[in-house]
């Protein structure tokens, strides 16, 4: 149990610099109303998600510990719904509700057809 607790810290932990430093890196590139960053750490973690428990599903290449550390910590860290929360809350308050609509609409299709998607490249 303690291995399993240190693997998603040490996971959570890596996910979290990870999302900080694209986020950045996405959000200086784009300057725009639409939150590039956070949609798009938020995206790719649900691809990387996807991927994740398709080849754990087929083949036997992450043990359960190597899954905790990299979907329940790394994905977890590197994707975040309270920023996703927070910055929907700011459009609405700006009155910008083309972009809030527009965000909350592809994160959620998106999300899941990225996941899908995950899933779907580990049966190739």
């Amino acid at each position: 149990m303690r291995l399993n607790i240190i693997l998603i810290a040490i996971g959570g932990l890596l996910g979290s610099v990870a999302r900080y430093l694209m986020a950045s890196y996405i959000t200086k590139l784009v300057q725009a109303p639409f939150p590039y960053g956070t949609f798009a750490v938020n995206i790719i973690g649900c691809l990387a998600i996807g991927i994740i428990y398709g080849l754990t599903a087929r083949f036997n290449w992450f043990t359960p510990e190597w899954r905790l550390f990299l979907a329940t910590g790394f994905c977890g860290g590197f994707t975040t719904f309270s920023s996703f929360a927070y910055e929907n809350i700011q459009l609405l308050q700006q009155a910008n509700y083309t972009t809030f609509a527009l965000y909350i609409t592809t994160s959620f299709v998106l999300g899941l057809a990225a996941v899908f998607a995950g899933l779907s490249l580990t049966r190739l």
